[in-house]
């Protein structure tokens, strides 16, 4: 049976040309339907009548949405250059387009390279109600220079509902690795309400994640466009802010945030990403459509990080909501394993030694022992809040700074200094 192919090239003075070859010779490829802009193939792809799409550069709102969309439901993309355009084979890649050939090449060649494209695309069918449904498909990796070198790592800190202290983890273990001399981009992904802005005294105004990942979405993020986004706030420290609004937590899309965080490891060797608590499906959003979900971000981020840090707190309340969370987790994406971080740890809540009660109560419930219990010092957070700076600037000496150092040396693989490993054990024995 020939391969059912849609087209949309439109405004190419090479498409008639190429689409009657495809037609008239015996390649194996018909053409079902030929595409006037982006919308017309997306509703074309969605009867399920094609199998393969063949788009050009130029298709005017083309973007990684859109492309994920396409292989969401089962059509593989082909993309086509005017002979030559580097820049524009290089977009359409960075798009999620594997399969980018000249426009002048031969048909039988195009015709196999769409046959090649089908074949790693999974078959439609996947339940729309599925939450995963709305994570992209990684790009294949763009061979340049910066690619072939060592990738950062990403670090995602997550956590459940409830002010756990996220936010204060997120920047304290970025500014704690640049001041060990790594290279750190910390990112605000807080859908539901990102403050590592007003945390370090930023203007929260600024482009932003939203804008990394618009220009994402077009295919245009670079490094130099994302060091040009985020804030340098000290050496070897970069803050890509968040959003200045909840409302506008639909200009995160998946395929957009899984793309900037691709282009951070090339500009960072470490990257904290400030994550939102929720990962639970949206009932009403979810049924029978295709609408952006809310925790799409949020997910796109926990399934593409190295680690991911689950901040829980140290009272009963917030272990509760810790192990449900982690049950949600399991449930949504069972292939992530979060290491856990004890926050807040303190004498009062719990009885008896607190960090041999909250370690015990975390593994019998949830299987896994805390990796770290960072104390609780409300004098210095709230030092630090007040004039807008991280701990070590407000409250150098604090020994929940301590903690956050010895933990951002174990996440870049760096040695911890040795004061920090003495005040750490000072912290331990007081707890």
């Amino acid at each position: 049976m020939a391969l059912q192919v849609f087209t949309a090239v439109t405004g190419a003075g090479w498409e008639s040309e190429l689409v009657g070859a495809l037609d008239r010779d015996d390649h194996g490829v018909t053409v079902v339907r030929r595409c006037v802009d982006i919308s017309d193939l997306l509703a074309a792809a969605a009867t399920g009548t094609g199998q393969a799409a063949l788009l050009s550069a130029e298709l005017r709102r083309l973007d990684g949405d859109a492309v994920a969309r396409l292989r969401a439901a089962g059509v593989a993309v082909v993309g086509l250059v005017e002979p030559g355009d580097e820049a524009a084979a290089q977009r359409l890649r960075r798009l999620g387009v594997a399969q980018v050939l000249p426009a002048d090449a031969d048909p039988e060649l195009i015709a196999e390279a769409l046959r090649d494209a089908v074949a790693g695309v999974p078959a439609p069918g996947h339940d729309v109600a599925d939450l995963r449904a709305a994570l992209p498909v990684p790009a294949p990796p763009v061979e340049t220079e910066r690619s072939r070198g060592e990738r950062g790592r990403v670090v995602a800190v997550w956590g459940p509902t409830g002010a756990p202290g996220r936010t204060t983890v997120a920047v304290g273990l970025a500014d704690e690795a640049a001041r060990l001399g790594v290279p750190t981009l910390l990112v605000d992904a807080d859908v539901h309400g990102g403050v590592v802005a007003q945390v370090l005294g930023l203007l929260d105004e600024s482009p932003g994640l939203a804008g990394a990942a618009r220009q994402a979405g077009l295919g245009t993020l670079d490094g130099a466009a994302l060091a040009s986004l985020a804030w340098a706030v000290r050496p070897d420290l970069r803050v890509l802010t968040g959003l200045a609004r909840a409302d506008r937590w639909p200009e995160l899309r998946p395929a957009g945030v899984t793309a900037v965080l691709d282009e951070a490891r090339h500009l960072a060797q470490l990257t904290v990403v400030d994550c939102a608590f929720g990962v639970e499906d949206d009932e009403e959003l979810s049924y029978d459509t295709a609408a952006p979900r809310r925790n799409g971000a949020t997910l796109a981020v926990l399934e593409h990080a190295d680690t991911v840090l689950c901040v829980s707190g140290a009272d009963p309340v917030a272990l509760q909501r810790c192990v449900r969370a982690l049950d949600q987790l399991r449930d949504v994406l069972p292939e992530v394993e979060p290491v856990l971080v004890v926050n807040q740890l303190r004498r009062g809540p719990v009885p008896g030694d607190p960090r041999q009660e909250v370690g015990d109560a975390l593994e019998r419930f949830t299987g896994r022992r805390p990796r770290s219990y960072l104390p609780a010092d409300r004098r210095a957070t709230d030092a630090a809040l007040a004039v807008g700076r991280t701990l070590a600037e407000a409250s150098p000496g604090s020994p929940l700074r301590a903690e956050l150092r010895a933990l951002a040396a174990q996440l870049a693989g760096v040695p911890a200094p040795a004061a920090g490993r003495r005040a750490a054990l000072r912290t331990r024995r007081a707890s």
